[in-house]
C-alpha cells in the first residue's frame, strides 16, 4: 500500500490552524483506509514544554513527534531557534522511514519545510506534494525579519523556487497564492488550488440568545463586533482601535476578540492605554468543542490581512466564521483574496485599511438593523 507521510510542526490534539486541518484530512484518509503518518513536534501551539507523546497512533494515523527546543512564539530569536532544530531531525527521520514511491505532503510550520522534505523525498525515491499555507521568505521579509531581503533570503528562494519546479503538485489554498507560486516557477499544471475548510457539521449558525457564553462573557443586549483565533503581525488591528475610539460612547457595540498570538497582548494594552476598556472583551482561546458556541456570540465579524501580503498568505479562519453564519467585515486590500469571497458571496463588508471612520459607520448602521443571519444574500453593502 502506497504511504502518505505529512510533515507540519503541530498536530492533534493541538487547536492551531494548520494542525486542526492536517488533523482533519488525515483522520479522513486514515478513515478510508490508507496508511497515513504524521511527523511532527512535541510541542503544541501555546505551550512549547506540552511534551506530547513520542509515538502514538491516534484515529488510525500514526504519529511521529520529534524533539526540538522550546523557546515558544514569544520572541522571534527563539521561534527561530525552534525553527532550526526541528528543521535537522525532520530530515533525518524522514531519510530514514521513508520508502520507494511514498507521497512526502509538506506544509509551511516551520517555514521552508518543503525544502527538508524535498531533499528527503529525492534520496529515497519519494513523491512530493507542497501544500503551503503562507509563501516565504516573502512573508518574512514583508514583516521585516532580519536576513529576509538580502543575499540570505535571495539563496533561500532560489531553494525554494527549485522544490515548486521539482514537487509533484503543489497545493494552494487561494487564487491569488496560485498566481504567486506560478509566477515562482511551479509548473502550472502542478498546481492545485484547495481552499482550507472547517468542520460545517460542528459549526452551524446558531441564535443568539440561547447562546450561554453572551450572558458569560456580559455581552446581554450588546452588539458584538467579534475576531477569533491568532491575532499575529500579518493582521491589522489599527482600523478597528480607531473604530472603537470614534465609537467610546456607543456603549452597546462591544468589541469581543478571543483568541491569542504577538499583536493579541498589544491591542489588549493600547486599548487600556485609550481608555477603552469597556469598549472590549479580551477572552483566551476556548476549547475546541467550544468552537461551535464562541464563534456564534458575535453578531458580526471583522479579519483583517495587510495589503502587503496578499497572494502570500490567506487567514484559514475566514471559513469558521463564514460557517457561523454572520456578516463578515474584511479590512485590507479591496481586491484581496477574502475582500473578493465576501463581495462574490455577498456576506459582509469590506474596509481599506485606515478607514477607521468608514468602519465606525458600518458597525452603527449594523447594530440597527433587525439581527438576521447572513446566508449569501448581500446582506449588508460593500463599504470601500
Amino acid at each position: 500500500m502506497q504511504r502518505l507521510i505529512f510533515v507540519n510542526r503541530y498536530f492533534f490534539p493541538d487547536h492551531s490552524a494548520t494542525s486542526q486541518i492536517l488533523s482533519d484530512l488525515t483522520f479522513h484518509l486514515a478513515g478510508a483506509a490508507y496508511e497515513v503518518h504524521v511527523i511532527t513536534s512535541r510541542q503544541s501551539y501555546d505551550d512549547p514544554q506540552a511534551a506530547l507523546p513520542a509515538r502514538e497512533t491516534v484515529n488510525s494515523v500514526q504519529v511521529h513527534r520529534l524533539t526540538s527546543t522550546q523557546f515558544g512564539r514569544g520572541s522571534l530569536l527563539g521561534r527561530a531557534f525552534d525553527y532550526l532544530s526541528f528543521y535537522r531531525p525532520v530530515g533525518r527521520y524522514l531519510a530514514e522511514i521513508t520508502q520507494l514511491n511514498d507521497i512526502i505532503i509538506a506544509k509551511t510550520d516551520p517555514p521552508l519545510l518543503s525544502v527538508v522534505a524535498h531533499f528527503a523525498a529525492r534520496r529515497r525515491g519519494a513523491r512530493l506534494i507542497n501544500w503551503p499555507q503562507d509563501i516565504y521568505p516573502e512573508t518574512a521579509a514583508v514583516l521585516g525579519v532580519p536576513l529576509m531581503r538580502g543575499p540570505v533570503g535571495s539563496a533561500l528562494v532560489a531553494v525554494r523556487n527549485r522544490c515548486l519546479r521539482q514537487a509533484e503538485a503543489t497545493v494552494v489554498v487561494g487564487e491569488l497564492m496560485a498566481r504567486r507560486v506560478k509566477t515562482l516557477g511551479a509548473p502550472t499544471s502542478r498546481v492545485r488550488v484547495i481552499p482550507n475548510w472547517c468542520n460545517d457539521e460542528a459549526i452551524r449558525p446558531m441564535a443568539r440568545q440561547p447562546n450561554a457564553l453572551r450572558e458569560q462573557w456580559g455581552l446581554l443586549g450588546k452588539f458584538v463586533i467579534g475576531y477569533s483565533g491568532n491575532l499575529g503581525r500579518a493582521h491589522d488591528y489599527g482600523t478597528v482601535l480607531g473604530a472603537a475610539e470614534i465609537l467610546r460612547n456607543a456603549t452597546d457595540i462591544i468589541f469581543l476578540v478571543v483568541g491569542g498570538g504577538n499583536r493579541f497582548a498589544e491591542l489588549r494594552t493600547a486599548a487600556k492605554a485609550r481608555g477603552l476598556d469597556g469598549s472590549f472583551r479580551f477572552i483566551p482561546y476556548q476549547q475546541q468543542e467550544m468552537l461551535p458556541y464562541s464563534l456564534s456570540v458575535p453578531d458580526a465579524r471583522w479579519l483583517s490581512l495587510n495589503p502587503q501580503l496578499e497572494g502570500l498568505i490567506v487567514p484559514s479562519k475566514f471559513y469558521g466564521i463564514a460557517a457561523a453564519g454572520k456578516p463578515i467585515v474584511v479590512i485590507g486590500d479591496p481586491n484581496g483574496e477574502l475582500a473578493n469571497l465576501v463581495q462574490d458571496y455577498g456576506c459582509g463588508a469590506v474596509i481599506k485599511s485606515d478607514n477607521s471612520r468608514l468602519l465606525a459607520q458600518v458597525l452603527q448602521n449594523w447594530s440597527t438593523e433587525p439581527q438576521t443571519i447572513c446566508t449569501g444574500d448581500a446582506r449588508t453593502s460593500n463599504a470601500r
